[in-house]
């Protein structure tokens, strides 16, 4: 897929909601995250972040550049492009946004508005080793692919939800990351 096209499907085709929704008594806290498609010469790669191992929440994990909304934030996209640059040293000027996937809910009680952008360089990342362990980027059509598409039912606060995996190499994305991911893939495809 080129550049051109990824534009052209994501601008000109609607995502139903989510299916990646859960009902809580309590309201959900706001958070964005930022899906930053790299431009490479000859593909589209998606950048992503492996979180350092000494935090508290989620320590190890894969996912996008993102956090929760903050009251001086603009709105979620401001939200998204702050993160990246406190997290990842990406400044917004090398960010262009395309627009939003439709929000997801997690089971720990985020609803997360994922922002889809393109980058037009890899050269600026300035790691945050507080936050991020890694900055690595995968092929985009390595998500398109249904075979690499895997959902583990659980059970978790009397109902049944699909945990989404989508394995690459040495790198386990799962959950969130993983179902926002498939998310934009049936968008794309």
């Amino acid at each position: 897929m080129t550049k051109d096209e990824f534009i052209q499907r994501f601008q000109l085709r609607a995502l139903p909601a989510s299916k990646h929704s859960y009902r809580y008594q309590n309201k959900l806290k706001s958070a964005a995250v930022l899906i930053p498609i790299v431009s490479n010469e000859t593909q589209l790669d998606v950048l992503l972040t492996k979180r350092a191992s000494h935090l508290s929440h989620h320590p190890g994990q894969i996912c996008f550049p993102g956090g929760k909304v903050e009251a001086f934030d603009f709105d979620v996209t401001a939200t998204a492009l702050r993160e990246t640059q406190e997290e990842i040293g990406l400044p917004a000027d090398f960010i262009d946004v395309l627009g939003q996937l439709k929000s997801y809910q997690t089971i720990s009680g985020y609803e997360i508005t994922p922002i889809v952008a393109l980058v037009a360089t890899s050269e600026h990342y300035h790691i945050d080793k507080n936050e991020v362990a890694e900055v690595f980027q995968v092929p985009l059509t390595h998500f398109l692919q249904r075979q690499h598409h895997i959902q583990v039912p659980v059970y978790h606060q009397g109902g049944h939800h699909n945990v989404h995996f989508m394995p690459y190499q040495q790198y386990n994305i799962w959950g969130a990351t993983a179902a926002i991911l498939h998310d934009l893939s049936l968008l794309l495809n």
